[in-house]
C-alpha cells in the first residue's frame, strides 16, 4: 500500500515527487538522497539526481518529510508523521526513536527549573546500542536502520 503524497496547499503534484517520496517509503526512513537515488535508479531509471535533490527540498519544505542529521555525515530523510527525537548507534548506525514521554520530561524540567520556554526540541544521542556492546563493536556500520 502506497501512502498519499502529502502537500502543501498550491504546491503541484509531480510525477518526480510522487517517485521520491515512494521511494522513502519503501526504504522505510532514515535514508540519506543517495540512497533514495539508487533505490530510484533501480525502480525508476532515467530520474536525473539534481530532479531526486530538488524533489526532496521541496518535499522538506511542503512538511511531508523531515530532513534529519544522525550524527556525523550526510542528511536523512524521514516522513514527517509526527515529532520524534533519535538515538544512534555509533557502531553499527542503528536508530532508534526516543519515546515523547521522555522528551517531554526533559522540555517540562527546562520550564520549572529554567524558566525556559521550548519553541522546538530537536534531540540526538549517540552511543552504543546493546547489540554492538554485546559483540564487543563489531557492528556491520551500514545504513541506519531502526533498532
Amino acid at each position: 500500500m502506497t501512502v498519499q503524497l502529502p502537500l502543501a496547499k498550491g504546491m503541484r503534484h509531480t510525477r518526480q515527487r510522487q517517485a521520491v517520496w515512494a521511494a522513502v517509503q519503501r526504504l522505510g526512513g532514515h535514508c540519506t538522497a543517495e540512497e533514495i537515488a539508487a533505490e530510484l535508479e533501480r525502480s525508476a531509471p532515467g530520474l536525473a539526481r539534481s530532479t531526486v535533490y530538488r524533489a526532496l527540498d521541496a518535499l522538506t519544505s511542503a512538511g511531508a518529510l523531515h530532513a534529519v542529521r544522525l550524527g556525523e555525515g550526510p542528511v536523512h530523510y524521514e516522513s514527517a508523521t509526527g515529532e520524534h527525537q533519535h538515538a544512534v548507534c555509533q557502531v553499527c548506525n542503528g536508530v532508534l526513536h526516543i519515546e515523547h514521554d521522555v522528551v517531554r520530561e526533559l522540555e517540562d524540567h527546562l520550564e520549572q527549573l529554567h524558566r525556559f520556554r521550548t519553541v522546538r526540541t530537536e534531540v540526538l544521542v549517540v552511543g552504543v546500542c546493546d547489540t554492538c556492546a554485546r559483540a564487543r563493536g563489531h557492528g556491520h556500520g551500514g545504513r541506519h536502520r531502526t533498532l
